[in-house]
């Protein structure tokens, strides 16, 4: 049984990527980081997947997670946003397996159920959930934040199950 773990959450996108980094240390989560990486859209895509590569392999060298959790898009109505949403989840999953973490994708769905405890929670429940959790006070904005937070206590609540 682990009894100490780190975990990256990451609700992917290429303008706005949200990080979010949790501790389990003896049973108890503990939010360390949260966050949300911008890349300038007046910047060329390969200049703005490097940037994101760069801050991801940053969060990685400076939290050392065991586990980079993703959220797995499953449907966008944009298929320019559905690209880069993808190019940005094969940056991430590339530094994390580089780095020897295990990676995992999530559902929207999955998170939600995990999370809130049904799969139609909205963003304002989600948010709601993921500070009462970690015993956070303040808002987390931008919500990409709060996301990735998500991503990361879904992992850890996956694994009390399956434990």
């Amino acid at each position: 049984m682990i009894v100490h773990m780190f975990v990256l959450g990451i609700d992917p996108g290429l303008s706005r990527c949200g990080y979010g980094v949790i501790q389990r240390k003896d049973g108890k989560e503990i939010a360390l980081a949260a966050g949300v990486i911008e890349t300038p859209s007046e910047m060329e895509t390969p200049s703005r997947l490097t940037l994101l590569r760069d801050e991801v392999r940053q969060l990685i060298v400076e939290y050392k997670p065991d586990v980079v959790a993703i959220e797995r898009v499953l449907f966008q109505h944009n298929a320019a946003t559905a690209i880069s949403v993808g190019q940005a989840i094969g940056i991430v999953m590339t530094e994390g397996i580089s780095a020897g973490c295990q990676v995992i994708e999530f559902s929207p769905n999955e998170v939600k159920q995990s999370v809130a405890g049904h799969g139609g929670a909205n963003k304002q429940e989600m948010e709601k959930m993921v500070r009462m959790l970690l015993g956070i006070q303040t808002p987390l904005e931008p919500v990409d934040a709060a996301d990735a937070l998500a991503l990361a206590l879904c992992f850890l609540a996956r694994q009390r199950v399956e434990v």
